[in-house]
């Protein structure tokens, strides 16, 4: 037996998040059912025992600039420090990684006619480093395969694309010859607006539909073209294919163990937590 996706884990990404559990304040009361969501996924996923974790994110112009921004760029390195990111460095250790089973995956997902950028140097910023401390204990229980997706500088995948790499990742985790337990992140989202006149747009339905299709049927989510995310979740709503990564990976039919949403801070925070029952 091979390797197997046991897991799939959608959860935003923001900065506050970050901010708010570094200061100690995870219980204050906008943000105390926020994480006591993730203290229960973190507490199911210790108990599932992931040997690995794929981490989909996107990577905010603090590694990768618009002169040069891949599509799609993974990580292949023995560790991945924290990004700098214009203030203090968090102070977090740097992430371990795994660096047999990254060209697995990057020489399995070219052969599936995916051409990642392969990355010997990946620094991680929030778009990783703001979910991982709410679901892994630190020093880091399991080493991190990092997926950045573009999101940030036009084209942009499509979402239709994205699934079908999810699928791509689940082939090469698959194909691995030795057993290996593996959950995927899908992070960022769900709608929010940073800048320009639309400035705090938050659109809980659309997010509530989108959350929905995670757990039922991804399809009509696939389906869509980025205009549609960017008129139904703002312009960072594109951030929610790297979600569609996630669920491309599963099977068609999971178990949903955890769901949260709230608007506490100008953006619609989500975290779903889905078992794989293949």
């Amino acid at each position: 037996m091979g390797g197997r996706i046991i897991a799939g884990i959608g959860c935003s990404h923001a900065p506050a998040m970050a901010g708010v559990y570094d200061a100690g304040r995870t219980d204050a009361p906008d943000w105390a059912p926020l994480f006591d969501a993730f203290a229960r996924t973190k507490a199911w996923l210790r108990a599932l025992k992931p040997d690995l974790a794929i981490v989909c994110y996107n990577d905010h112009l603090n590694h990768f600039f618009f002169d040069a921004y891949p599509t799609f760029a993974l990580g292949v390195a023995p560790e991945y420090p924290l990004a700098e990111e214009g203030k203090p460095r968090r102070a977090l250790p740097p992430l371990p990684g795994d660096t047999a089973f990254g060209w697995h995956v990057a020489e399995s997902l070219i052969a599936q006619e995916f051409d990642p950028t392969i990355c010997q140097d990946l620094p991680l910023d929030h778009g990783a480093m703001a979910p991982l401390p709410l679901l892994f204990d630190h020093p880091w229980e399991v080493p991190v395969l990092p997926l950045a997706v573009n999101v940030v500088r036009t084209p942009l995948p499509t979402p239709a694309r994205c699934f079908r790499l999810g699928r791509a990742l689940r082939n090469a985790v698959e194909s691995w010859p030795e057993p290996r337990r593996v959950a995927i992140l899908g992070t960022g989202g769900l709608s929010h607006q940073i800048h320009g006149p639309d400035f705090g747009f938050v659109n809980p339905e659309f997010d509530i539909a989108f959350l929905d299709g995670m757990e039922g049927d991804p399809a009509p989510l696939a389906a869509l073209s980025i205009d549609d995310y960017f008129a139904g979740g703002g312009a960072e709503g594109a951030e929610m294919i790297m979600w569609l990564v996630m669920r491309g990976a599963l099977s068609d039919k999971v178990l949903r163990r955890e769901r949260h949403y709230a608007t506490p801070a100008l953006t619609g925070l989500a975290l779903i937590a889905l078992e794989d029952q293949a």
